[in-house]
């Protein structure tokens, strides 16, 4: 297979150092990066889904058709600021303009990089798998919808607990999803997700990187303050003022959901770091948790590895 049909996937949990590492392959092996990250698609959610900072963006018209182009430490990346927060951005809709993406980065004779770790958007552009084809139940879905997030999750548990075991427990949109596949179809939503697994029309190599646990969750801890220092509750303060509704505000970011306790009084401001630091960790585990079932991934632990095996792969006929 040519060069111009390969593609590099950084994947791995939050905190992992994926953004980096994607920049560091870029710019050696003459690459733009395709952000894979369910949060990072809208705009205005900068600070609450941990996106490579707007400020060392550089604006340019270069082969933007219009539109802005962003840039991160020099290399271009995609897929970020794509969608309004104030509406459903579905993963159709990332494979779609995903799929465009990579065939414009290949005419310009680059490497597609896609980086993140939302694995449903990975696996669903890389495996060119179908999606459920299970058509909304408006009446089942008003009728889960009326139920607190923590109802649906146990619903779930006992329904489809593969799934149960990868999902964000506290998104409710995706609950009421994947109660309605098992629900309407009687299969685990899980089994769809893995349907056509290893059909992909792409020559890809995947590289997972890996990082102890308890390192990990240092780094949680320290990203979760600099947020909360940074400005992150009058980030989600100037969405709820342009009109995003708290429940998309709830799916939209981790860190949205959890500082309303603090800004109620409910809790300081420590307990508050110690929270969100503990759902983020848990958000972790649930990453890895997908990822663990894909065999194809690399697991590295540093970039020198990662560097040496994307040579490798990209010489490859």
């Amino acid at each position: 297979m040519s060069r111009n049909r390969k593609i590099v996937v950084i994947l791995g949990p939050t905190a992992t150092g994926k953004s980096d590492l994607a920049v560091v392959l870029a710019k050696k092996f003459h690459g733009e990066v395709i952000s894979a990250d369910s949060r990072q698609v809208y705009r205005g959610v900068d600070l609450g889904s941990d996106k490579v900072l707007r400020d060392r963006y550089q604006v340019s018209g270069v082969r933007c058709q219009g539109k802005t182009a962003y840039f991160y430490k020099g290399v271009r990346h995609h897929l970020l600021d794509v969608a309004s927060p104030k509406r459903k951005f579905s993963v159709a809709q990332y494979k779609k303009l995903a799929e465009k993406t990579i065939k414009d980065i290949w005419r310009s004779d680059k490497v597609p990089i896609v980086c993140g770790g939302t694995g449903l958007y990975i696996d669903t552009l890389i495996y060119d798998r179908k999606l459920p084809a299970v058509k909304p139940n408006l009446k089942l879905r008003r009728s889960l919808e009326k139920k607190t997030a923590e109802e649906l999750f146990e619903e779930l548990k006992k329904l489809d607990p593969k799934r149960a075991g990868n999902i964000d427990r506290f998104n409710k949109r995706r609950l009421v999803r994947a109660l309605e596949i098992v629900m309407e179809t009687g299969r685990s939503s899980h089994s769809h997700i893995l349907e056509n697994v290893r059909m992909s029309k792409y020559d890809v190599f995947k590289i997972g990187i890996a990082v102890p646990a308890e390192e990990l969750r240092r780094r949680i801890r320290k990203r979760t303050l600099q947020r909360l220092r940074g400005g992150v509750i009058g980030e989600m303060e100037n969405l709820e003022k342009a009109g995003v509704s708290e429940k998309k505000l709830d799916e939209v970011s981790l860190y949205y959901r959890w500082v309303r306790p603090y800004l109620r009084r409910e809790i300081n401001q420590e307990k508050t770091l110690e929270l969100i630091s503990t759902k983020i960790w848990q958000y972790a585990k649930r990453q890895m948790t997908w990822f663990k079932r894909d065999r194809n991934i690399l697991w590295i632990k540093d970039y020198r590895e990662a560097e040496k095996a994307a040579r490798k792969f990209l010489q490859q006929d």
